[in-house]
């Protein structure tokens, strides 16, 4: 049965996920959306303090919101989307090589007061490396459909 608004935890944290981070899809990616020398080449970013190629925070991005659609369709979930993010953040840089995991947690979640058939939730969205230091943050409000029984 599909998971609904209805199914949701407030409270609940979970991690999930694993994306490992390519030096040539993190090239690609900067070539096409976030040009900057240290994204693109080695010598560039050996003088930043990077120290080395690091991903763009927007593929980062990009990367985690990958991972969290995928765990919304292997449980079926039956999401509308969202009003936006807030307070992304980067707070360590990625790195080829580097292995991506997801956390999500659920602080708060209420029925639509205009659409009945929505309900609306609160996320905060992380992303670790294979240390388990916290690479990228972000709290967004998003939308779910009700059950409607």
């Amino acid at each position: 049965m599909p998971e609904h608004f209805e199914d949701i935890a407030v409270g609940k944290s979970d991690r999930f996920g694993q994306h490992e981070v390519t030096r040539e899809a993190g090239i690609a990616f900067a070539r096409q959306f976030d040009p900057q020398p240290f994204h693109l080449d080695d010598q560039a970013a050996a003088a930043t303090f990077f120290g080395k190629l690091s991903a763009s925070g927007w593929h980062t991005a990009a990367m985690t919101m990958a991972m969290l659609v995928e765990k919304q369709h292997s449980e079926d979930f039956q999401s509308a989307g969202s009003s936006g993010v807030d307070q992304l953040r980067f707070p360590k840089p990625v790195y080829p090589g580097d292995v991506l995991t997801c956390g999500r947690t659920i602080p708060d979640a209420r029925p639509s007061s205009s659409r009945p058939d929505l309900g609306i939730y609160r996320e905060e969205i992380s992303a670790f490396n294979q240390h388990g230091d916290m690479v990228l943050g972000w709290q967004a409000t998003a939308f779910a459909l009700v059950r409607g029984d």
